[in-house]
C-alpha cells in the first residue's frame, strides 16, 4: 500500500513537471549546455567536483550521446539509490543527482530526476534527427538547394548586370550629356559611358558579395558539426560592420563640424583669389603693392589657409588621439624635412625674389654668363631662354647667390647703353675717328637720339688706339641685332673714309714679316 501511495506521488509529480519547469532557486548556477542550448542548472557540489565541472562533464556526455547514431533515447532510464537517484543510459551514467539538488530546486529527488530525464530525452531525439542517416541525406539535400539557390541568384545578378550594360548603350546619346566647365569638357558622352559601367559593375559586385555574406554562414549550419563554425564566421561579419556602422554613426557630428570648418574656409579663399585676381589684372590698385605680388601672395596666403584648416580638423578626425596616428604624423613631418631641405631653400628664395623683383616675366636678365627672356617663374626654379632659344633651368637658391642683371629695366629707365670697342692706329686723327663712329651709330633706326651717342677712348696701345663707341636703346631684346647692325655701319662708314680697322693681331704679323 505503501509502495502505491508512493508511485502515485511519483507519477503526479513527473505529471506537473511536464506541464511546468521548476521554480529556479534564488542562487545562479552552473548551466548544462548541449550545442548552443541550456537544458538545466546545476547548482550543489558532488564530492570534490564543483557545480561548474558537474555541469561541463553532463554537457560532454550527452553531446557523445546525441551524436551516436545507434542512440535510442527512450532508452534513457532513472536508477534510484538511497542517497542518488541516477540517470543512466545503458551502464553510462549521465547525471546523479542527490537530495541537496532537489532542495535547491524546491523539489524532491525523484521529481527532479524525472524532470531532467524528460529534457534529456527530448534533446537527444532532436540531436538524433541531425546526426541520424536520414538527417545527414536532408542536410546534404538543404545544402545543395542552398548552393543552387545561390548560384541561381549570382546568375540572375549577372543577366540583371548584362541588361543594364545594354540599356545603357542605347540610352547615352538621349540621355548624357557633356559636362563642361567654361570652354573645358570635364566628362564627355563616352566618359560618362565608362563611368556608368563601372558604377553599375562595381554595384554587381556588391549584391554578389552580400549574398556570399549570407550565404556561406547559412551553408555551415546546415550541419551540426560546423553549425557553430557558422555563427563565428557571422560574428566574423557582422561585429566589424556593426562596430564601423556605430562608428560612423557617432562621427557624424564632428564630420559636420569639419563639413563647416571646409565650407568657411572655401569661401575665404575664394574670396582673397577674386582679389588677387583684381590686383592682377589692375582694376584694384593697393599703394606699395605690385600687380605682380598678387599670385604669388594668393599662393602663400591659400597655402598658409589649407595649413591652419589641417590644425582646426585635425582634433575631429578618426583616432587622432591614438599614438601610432601621431607617430605616424610626426615620422612623415621628419622625411618631409629631411628629403626636401633643398626645395625648402630654394622655395624661400623663390619667395624672396618675387617680393625683391629683380626682374619680371618676359625680361631680358643676365645671371652670370646666361643672357636671356625670363619664361617661367615657379617657387622652386626660373626659366630663361637665351639668344640661342635654349631653355635653361636655374634653381632659385643659385639666382639669389649671383649678380643679375636686368637689360630690360635698365632700357626703360633711361636707356640702356650698348658699347662697341674699335682700334685705329695714331696716324689717324682721334676726331676724325669719333666722328665717323658717331656717324655710323646715328645712322642707326633702333638707338635712341637723347642722350646722344657718345665715344670713349678706351686705352694707348703700342700701336693702335682703342676707341668705344656708345649708344643708348630702349629695346634690350633687339640688343643683338642691334649690335650686329652697329659693326655692319661701323665698317661702311670707315670704308668710305679710305681708313682701316686694325687689330695688335695684324701689326704683330706685320714685323714678323719685316
Amino acid at each position: 500500500m505503501r509502495t502505491l501511495l508512493h508511485s502515485l506521488i511519483l507519477i503526479f509529480c513527473v505529471c506537473l513537471s511536464l506541464q511546468a519547469s521548476p521554480s529556479p532557486p534564488d542562487e545562479t548556477g552552473e548551466p548544462v549546455v548541449v550545442e548552443n542550448d541550456t537544458l538545466f542548472c546545476i547548482y550543489t557540489n558532488r564530492g570534490s567536483f564543483s557545480p561548474r565541472n558537474r555541469a561541463k562533464s553532463i554537457s560532454e556526455i550527452i553531446t557523445r550521446l546525441g551524436k551516436r547514431y545507434d542512440i535510442q533515447p527512450d532508452s534513457v532510464s532513472i536508477l534510484p539509490d538511497e542517497f542518488t537517484t541516477d540517470i543512466v543510459y545503458g551502464e553510462k551514467v549521465i547525471l546523479s543527482l542527490t537530495d541537496k539538488d532537489g532542495r535547491q530546486m524546491n523539489m524532491s529527488r525523484e521529481e527532479l530526476a524525472e524532470y531532467n530525464r524528460n529534457v534529456i530525452v527530448n534533446t537527444l531525439k532532436e540531436m538524433k534527427s541531425k546526426h541520424s542517416l536520414s538527417g545527414l541525406v536532408k542536410q546534404i539535400l538543404s545544402f545543395t538547394l542552398i548552393l543552387l539557390l545561390q548560384y541561381a541568384l549570382i546568375c540572375l545578378t549577372n543577366w540583371a548586370y548584362r541588361q543594364s550594360k545594354r540599356k545603357i548603350y542605347l540610352i547615352k546619346n538621349k540621355y548624357f550629356k557633356p559636362i563642361s566647365i567654361k570652354s573645358y569638357e570635364l566628362f564627355s558622352i563616352d566618359k560618362e559611358e565608362k563611368m556608368a559601367l563601372v558604377f553599375l559593375n562595381m554595384f554587381r559586385y556588391f549584391l554578389i558579395t552580400i549574398q556570399l555574406i549570407i550565404t556561406i554562414p547559412i551553408l555551415f549550419s546546415v550541419f551540426p558539426q560546423t553549425e557553430s563554425l557558422a555563427m563565428q564566421i557571422f560574428s566574423y561579419i557582422l561585429t566589424p560592420a556593426k562596430k564601423i556602422g556605430m562608428n560612423i554613426i557617432r562621427y557624424i557630428p564632428n564630420l559636420f563640424v569639419i563639413g563647416v570648418i571646409c565650407v568657411i574656409i572655401n569661401y575665404i579663399i575664394k574670396i582673397i583669389g577674386f582679389l588677387a585676381k583684381e590686383i592682377e589684372v589692375g582694376r584694384l590698385k593697393l599703394p606699395g603693392f605690385y600687380s605682380d605680388w598678387a599670385k604669388p601672395t594668393f599662393a602663400i596666403i591659400r597655402f598658409l589657409l589649407y595649413a591652419f584648416t589641417i590644425v582646426l580638423i585635425y582634433p575631429y578626425l578618426p583616432n587622432s588621439d591614438s599614438k601610432i596616428f601621431q607617430g605616424l604624423s610626426i615620422f612623415v613631418g621628419l622625411i618631409v624635412s629631411i628629403g626636401s631641405s633643398s626645395a625648402l631653400g630654394n622655395l624661400i628664395a623663390g619667395l624672396i625674389i618675387t617680393y625683391m623683383r629683380p626682374f619680371r616675366l618676359g625680361d631680358r636678365i643676365k645671371i652670370q654668363d646666361i643672357v636671356g627672356d625670363v619664361v617661367e617663374k615657379t617657387p622652386i626654379v626660373t626659366r630663361i631662354k637665351t639668344l640661342k632659344n635654349e631653355i635653361v633651368t636655374i634653381p632659385n637658391a643659385h639666382i639669389m647667390n649671383s649678380q643679375t642683371t636686368n637689360l630690360s629695366e635698365s632700357a626703360e629707365m633711361g636707356g640702356l647703353i650698348l658699347h662697341l670697342d674699335v682700334t685705329c692706329g695714331y696716324n689717324i686723327p682721334w676726331r676724325r675717328v669719333h666722328q665717323l663712329l658717331i656717324d655710323a651709330a646715328e645712322d642707326m633706326p633702333d638707338i635712341l637720339r637723347e642722350p646722344h651717342p657718345f665715344v670713349l677712348e678706351q686705352s694707348f696701345n703700342d700701336f693702335y688706339v682703342t676707341y668705344q663707341i656708345n649708344v643708348y636703346i630702349n629695346d634690350a631684346k633687339k640688343l643683338l641685332q642691334i649690335s650686329t647692325c652697329l659693326r655692319q655701319n661701323i665698317q661702311d662708314q670707315f670704308k668710305e673714309a679710305g681708313i682701316s680697322i686694325l687689330s695688335p693681331h695684324y701689326f704683330f704679323m706685320g714685323e714678323m714679316k719685316q
